[in-house]
């Protein structure tokens, strides 16, 4: 065969490196707190490739929960080439917690919402999701937890907190037994996120960004 040809018909290196970018699209995250959910998704972000950490953009808002929709469709105007907007809250003391979700998912956005708090979510790291009462009692529970996974206290404040979670628990697990008990949650006839306790949907959006990464 001709040289020519035959090095015609090969890939080069850059080719092969542009097939193995993952497109992972692009989000904007808006959370109202600036601590514990701001650090966790500080730390999802900056876990992907440097190369597509740009097409995760975080928001504090500065507004109450009950206009974190409005905040999200409002920053979202302002970055139109971001596609698919987020929020990410707790049930906590939050009011009018089904009217925000149902807002949200009506007006095309996505809803990573958790019930009583985000350590809920947090212990499914470490293979459990109990059932708190609330979230003074869910994170005093998680603590504990993680004192014994990590020999650390737990801090809501910790910027690390995403890392940790990997270092000291399991990710695919934790995805795995969210996934679970919200079906199990649907499966018992509640319908509505204030009476699915314990449950979380902030796994759909950590585990669509790593898979669609690997």
């Amino acid at each position: 065969m001709d040289r020519n040809i035959r090095n015609g018909s090969r890939k080069s290196r850059k080719d092969f490196s542009k097939k193995l970018i993952p497109h992972l699209g692009y989000y904007i995250i808006v959370t109202d707190t600036k601590e514990t959910e701001h650090n966790y998704l500080s730390g999802l972000r900056d876990s992907i490739p440097t190369e597509l950490q740009r097409n995760l953009v975080i928001k504090v808002s500065k507004t109450d929960t009950e206009h974190l929709v409005q905040e999200a469709l409002r920053i979202s105007s302002l970055h139109p080439q971001y596609g698919q907007p987020w929020i990410i809250f707790d049930r906590d003391q939050v009011k009018n917690f089904d009217t925000i979700i149902e807002k949200a998912v009506s007006l095309g956005i996505k809803v990573g919402w958790t019930n009583p708090c985000i350590e809920e979510w947090f212990s499914a790291y470490f293979g459990t999701m109990p059932t708190y009462a609330d979230s003074v009692a869910c994170c005093d529970g998680f603590g504990n937890t993680f004192k014994k996974a990590s020999g650390q206290k737990y801090e809501k404040s910790d910027k690390s907190i995403y890392n940790k979670l990997n270092k000291y628990g399991d990710e695919v697990k934790a995805i795995q037994i969210a996934n679970q008990k919200l079906k199990e949650q649907k499966a018992s006839c509640n319908k509505k996120p204030s009476e699915m306790c314990p449950c979380t949907t902030v796994h759909i959006l950590v585990d669509e960004i790593k898979s669609k990464i690997k």
